[in-house]
């Protein structure tokens, strides 16, 4: 029986399975230095194409542009380097054509879990919550926490237009006056 988190694993196995099949490296060793516009030098990171956010990164483009993953390799790469994990958020966002509400479509990253599926340690993350205090959550990077619940979100949405709808008639709406003023005029 497979779990929620046994998505995750496979989504990273599959990808690292094609990438061997590929002969194509695991990591992208760390670049040189690069300079932007206004001179300030940064590193060019290293990749790793067996992180579950580069596995994300190159599935969706596939199927977005449907083709084989070999193709989009690079992109993959580019988008990591250049954006990070957050970068998977933009992505999205371009590849739908639209800014993504979290709360209606799932995370590509998490599944619209809202929790960062690595679980990475608070060392990790520089968290300043004092290690006194164990078990806090980590949010997802892409989505910044938010739980898909399209049902429950929907129905409040709904319910806020109604009361704007009803306001907005209600402030177009002239007053009734009675048919004895609009039989006096003067």
């Amino acid at each position: 029986m497979t779990t929620y988190m046994d998505r995750f694993t496979d989504r990273v196995t599959e990808v690292t399975a094609e990438l061997a099949s590929l002969d194509m490296p695991l990591t992208v060793p760390a670049g040189p230095f690069t300079t932007d516009e206004y001179g300030w030098m940064s590193p060019t990171p290293e990749i790793d194409r067996s992180s579950l956010a580069w596995c994300t990164a190159v599935r969706m483009l596939t199927e977005h542009h449907q083709t084989t993953l070999a193709r989009q390799i690079l992109s993959a790469d580019a988008l990591l380097r250049e954006l990070g994990v957050p970068g998977l958020a933009t992505l999205h966002g371009d590849l739908a054509g639209a800014p993504i509400d979290y709360r209606f479509t799932p995370c590509p990253y998490c599944d619209g879990m809202g929790d960062d599926p690595t679980f990475p340690t608070c060392e990790e993350l520089g968290c300043r919550i004092p290690a006194s205090i164990a078990d806090h959550p980590h949010c997802c990077p892409v989505c910044q926490g938010e739980n898909c619940e399209p049902d429950y979100y929907a129905e409040r949405q709904m319910d806020e237009v109604a009361r704007q709808w009803a306001e907005a008639l209600a402030a177009k709406t002239p007053p009734r006056r009675s048919w004895r003023t609009l039989l006096h005029r003067r």
